[in-house]
């Protein structure tokens, strides 16, 4: 077994959600001389290798951004080769995630994208949602600000309907939003270097820790995943609270 893998695994401290912001793809290409599309395909690789390193490694919840609201604005080319792309990947991969027990789940505005790729993710939901291993969430024509705002437009519905008569609590509040049946995220990573969170999980990513690492998505492998777990295992949190309240 890999060395790194193996002190992972023995510390015992595997995050429960990782949650990462895949940025790179159009720069790993640009470097190459390549379009932009050959990075995106290559970055479908990188997806592969880590569900399957995080299932191995009984991480229970891996949410990948996939495509974000305001990803629209690219060049419509680009666009619709991405959406092409997830049509066909999803397609291709549905049979090796039921051989690896990995449940699809997708959050975001999903019956706003296209007949093609809306209808495969939800063939693809459908067909795992009895497997028990890695819950594999893609954020698609995903916003943080839009899934607040529709869960505030969802909590003020049920209000005037006379549903909600509690108070409202963090709690309350976390049920409306896509992620409800889902953890907060453990470990947030990014990749590409840039330093910001892209308007990712806003809501979710209060007290996660965050990782940037300089290597573009298409070239983020077991190796720099192995990486980022270990500097999360090495980390101490706190929530709030002082070093000799956890220790």
């Amino acid at each position: 077994m890999n060395s790194k893998k193996n002190k992972i695994l023995s510390s015992k401290k595997i995050p429960k959600h990782i949650a990462i912001i895949m940025d790179g793809n159009g720069r790993w290409a640009a470097n190459k001389n390549l379009p932009r599309i050959a990075g995106h395909k290559e970055g479908i690789n990188s997806v592969k290798e880590i569900t399957q390193e995080c299932g191995e490694l009984g991480v229970k919840f891996l949410t990948l951004f996939t495509f974000s609201i305001e990803n629209w604005r690219r060049p419509k080319i680009e666009v619709s080769a991405l959406m092409n792309l997830l049509v066909e990947t999803i397609k291709h991969e549905i049979n090796e995630l039921m051989k690896n027990n990995v449940r699809l789940h997708v959050i975001g505005r999903i019956m706003e994208l296209p007949e093609k790729p809306r209808v495969e993710m939800m063939k693809g939901i459908e067909k795992t949602k009895n497997n028990s291993g890695l819950n594999l969430v893609l954020a698609l024509n995903y916003s943080g600000r839009t899934e607040i705002l529709d869960a505030v437009k969802k909590m003020k519905s049920d209000i005037d309907k006379k549903i909600i008569n509690s108070e409202i609590t963090e709690k309350t509040f976390s049920d409306y939003l896509y992620t409800k049946k889902i953890p907060d995220p453990d470990l947030v990573i990014r990749t590409s270097g840039e330093s910001r969170i892209s308007n990712f999980l806003l809501w979710q990513m209060a007290y996660s820790e965050i990782i940037i690492t300089e290597t573009q998505w298409p070239a983020f492998r077991t190796n720099e995943l192995y990486n980022s777990i270990l500097n999360y295992q090495s980390r101490e949190r706190r929530f709030g609270k002082v070093s000799k309240q956890i220790k």
